[in-house]
């Protein structure tokens, strides 16, 4: 059985989506603990689209 773990990242309200090193820290921390990334999902979005706010989605095997 797999279990999800779910993390919230915010986007940078300067300059568009931009997102610095962040998400990638945390992929990699969790590739440390034997997750895998398997996406993302928006969370907030602005009236134009812009994405606000996202969970980062892991699995692992549940033993």
């Amino acid at each position: 059985m797999k279990k999800y773990e779910y993390k919230r990242v915010l986007t940078s309200k300067f300059f568009g989506a931009y997102l610095d090193d962040q998400h990638r820290q945390i992929i990699d921390e969790y590739a440390a603990k034997g997750y895998r990334y398997v996406g993302f999902i928006p969370t907030n979005m602005t009236s134009h689209g812009k994405i606000e706010a996202m969970d980062l989605i892991f699995e692992i095997e549940e033993k």
